[in-house]
Protein backbone atom coordinates (compact mmCIF):
# COMPACT_ATOMS: atom_id res chain seq x y z
CA UNK A 1 0.00 0.00 0.00
CA UNK A 2 1.17 3.47 -1.34
CA UNK A 3 1.12 5.98 2.07
CA UNK A 4 2.32 9.06 2.74
CA UNK A 5 6.08 9.55 3.86
CA UNK A 6 6.19 11.73 6.82
CA UNK A 7 9.52 13.85 6.09
CA UNK A 8 9.93 15.23 9.90
CA UNK A 9 8.49 14.36 13.56
CA UNK A 10 6.48 17.46 12.93
CA UNK A 11 4.80 16.03 9.94
CA UNK A 12 3.82 12.65 11.89
CA UNK A 13 2.77 14.92 14.57
CA UNK A 14 0.55 16.69 12.05
CA UNK A 15 -1.23 13.42 10.81
CA UNK A 16 -1.79 11.96 14.45
CA UNK A 17 -3.59 15.28 15.23
CA UNK A 18 -5.59 14.55 11.96
CA UNK A 19 -6.74 10.83 13.27
CA UNK A 20 -7.25 12.60 16.42
CA UNK A 21 -9.47 15.17 14.71
CA UNK A 22 -11.21 12.12 12.89
CA UNK A 23 -12.00 10.30 16.34
CA UNK A 24 -12.79 13.49 18.22
CA UNK A 25 -9.79 12.78 20.46
CA UNK A 26 -7.99 15.26 22.45
CA UNK A 27 -3.98 15.43 21.68
CA UNK A 28 -1.27 16.27 24.41
CA UNK A 29 2.43 16.39 22.80
CA UNK A 30 5.80 16.88 24.36
CA UNK A 31 8.45 17.98 22.14
CA UNK A 32 12.19 17.28 22.75
CA UNK A 33 14.47 19.01 20.13
CA UNK A 34 18.33 18.92 20.16
CA UNK A 35 21.14 16.14 20.65
CA UNK A 36 21.05 16.22 24.44
CA UNK A 37 17.10 16.00 24.67
CA UNK A 38 16.31 13.23 22.07
CA UNK A 39 16.01 9.45 24.58
CA UNK A 40 17.80 7.39 21.17
CA UNK A 41 19.66 8.55 18.08
CA UNK A 42 22.14 6.56 15.64
CA UNK A 43 21.35 8.92 12.57
CA UNK A 44 23.96 10.90 13.97
CA UNK A 45 27.94 9.72 14.99
CA UNK A 46 28.67 9.89 18.89
CA UNK A 47 29.15 13.45 20.43
CA UNK A 48 28.05 15.03 16.94
CA UNK A 49 25.45 17.69 18.02
CA UNK A 50 23.10 17.60 14.63
CA UNK A 51 22.11 15.09 12.09
CA UNK A 52 24.08 14.73 8.56
CA UNK A 53 21.54 16.64 7.02
CA UNK A 54 22.15 19.85 9.45
CA UNK A 55 19.21 19.74 11.42
CA UNK A 56 18.50 19.36 15.14
CA UNK A 57 17.22 15.63 15.98
CA UNK A 58 13.64 16.21 17.11
CA UNK A 59 11.74 13.68 19.31
CA UNK A 60 7.86 14.13 20.14
CA UNK A 61 5.61 12.50 22.66
CA UNK A 62 2.22 12.40 21.60
CA UNK A 63 -0.98 11.53 24.50
CA UNK A 64 -4.51 10.45 22.66
CA UNK A 65 -7.61 10.37 24.94
CA UNK A 66 -10.19 8.35 24.86
CA UNK A 67 -10.84 4.77 25.27
CA UNK A 68 -8.22 2.98 24.94
CA UNK A 69 -5.26 4.49 26.20
CA UNK A 70 -2.89 5.33 23.40
CA UNK A 71 0.74 7.24 23.63
CA UNK A 72 2.96 7.42 20.83
CA UNK A 73 6.68 8.39 20.59
CA UNK A 74 8.23 9.37 17.88
CA UNK A 75 11.71 9.23 17.34
CA UNK A 76 13.83 10.98 15.41
CA UNK A 77 15.34 7.66 12.79
CA UNK A 78 11.76 7.09 11.19
CA UNK A 79 9.96 5.39 13.30
CA UNK A 80 7.99 5.23 16.83
CA UNK A 81 6.60 3.44 19.67
CA UNK A 82 2.69 2.94 20.16
CA UNK A 83 1.77 1.60 23.38
CA UNK A 84 -2.11 0.91 23.27
CA UNK A 85 -3.67 -0.06 26.19
CA UNK A 86 -0.37 -0.76 28.01
CA UNK A 87 0.65 -3.20 25.26
CA UNK A 88 4.14 -1.82 23.43
CA UNK A 89 4.75 -2.04 19.77
CA UNK A 90 8.32 -0.91 19.19
CA UNK A 91 9.47 0.13 16.12
CA UNK A 92 6.57 1.00 13.94
CA UNK A 93 7.15 3.05 11.12
CA UNK A 94 6.71 6.32 11.32
CA UNK A 95 4.72 6.60 8.16
CA UNK A 96 2.73 3.77 9.23
CA UNK A 97 1.49 5.69 12.72
CA UNK A 98 -1.44 7.20 11.26
CA UNK A 99 -2.78 4.11 9.62
CA UNK A 100 -1.96 2.39 12.97
CA UNK A 101 -4.52 4.56 14.91
CA UNK A 102 -6.77 4.95 12.71
CA UNK A 103 -6.92 0.87 12.76
CA UNK A 104 -7.24 0.98 16.45
CA UNK A 105 -10.09 3.50 16.93
CA UNK A 106 -12.23 2.35 13.98
CA UNK A 107 -11.98 -1.06 15.81
CA UNK A 108 -10.08 -3.26 13.59
CA UNK A 109 -7.22 -4.05 15.90
CA UNK A 110 -8.23 -7.06 17.66
CA UNK A 111 -6.97 -9.63 20.66
CA UNK A 112 -6.58 -13.67 19.81
CA UNK A 113 -5.67 -16.05 21.82
CA UNK A 114 -3.51 -19.80 20.77
CA UNK A 115 -3.20 -22.23 22.12
CA UNK A 116 0.38 -22.60 21.23
CA UNK A 117 2.22 -20.73 22.47
CA UNK A 118 -0.11 -20.05 24.97
CA UNK A 119 -1.38 -16.66 24.57
CA UNK A 120 -3.76 -13.66 23.62
CA UNK A 121 -1.87 -11.36 21.06
CA UNK A 122 -3.05 -7.72 20.38
CA UNK A 123 -3.00 -7.59 16.46
CA UNK A 124 -3.62 -4.46 14.61
CA UNK A 125 -4.07 -5.04 10.85
CA UNK A 126 -2.80 -1.70 8.57
CA UNK A 127 -4.18 -1.53 4.85
CA UNK A 128 -2.19 -3.28 2.43
CA UNK A 129 -1.72 -6.57 4.59
CA UNK A 130 0.58 -5.07 6.93
CA UNK A 131 -0.18 -6.57 10.51
CA UNK A 132 1.40 -5.66 13.67
CA UNK A 133 1.10 -7.80 16.39
CA UNK A 134 2.67 -8.12 20.19
CA UNK A 135 2.01 -10.84 23.08
CA UNK A 136 -0.35 -9.33 25.39
CA UNK A 137 1.27 -9.98 29.11
CA UNK A 138 -0.26 -12.98 31.00
CA UNK A 139 -3.37 -12.12 32.95
CA UNK A 140 -3.49 -8.16 31.52
CA UNK A 141 -6.58 -8.42 29.55
CA UNK A 142 -7.90 -5.28 30.49
CA UNK A 143 -12.01 -4.41 30.37
CA UNK A 144 -10.56 -3.19 26.14
CA UNK A 145 -8.55 -5.68 25.22
CA UNK A 146 -11.02 -7.93 26.48
CA UNK A 147 -13.90 -6.86 24.45
CA UNK A 148 -11.80 -6.95 21.52
CA UNK A 149 -11.48 -10.63 21.86
CA UNK A 150 -12.12 -12.43 18.56
CA UNK A 151 -12.60 -16.20 18.39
Amino acid sequence: MCRPHFASTEAVVVAIREVARQFDLAVRTTDEIGADQVSRRTSAGAFSVIDPDGSLPHEAFVELSGFPAVTIQVFPDDDAKITVDGIEFPDVPRDAVPAFLQAVHAGMAHVKGTVFPPGWWLIVPLPGDETYKELVPRGTLSPWLSRSVRR
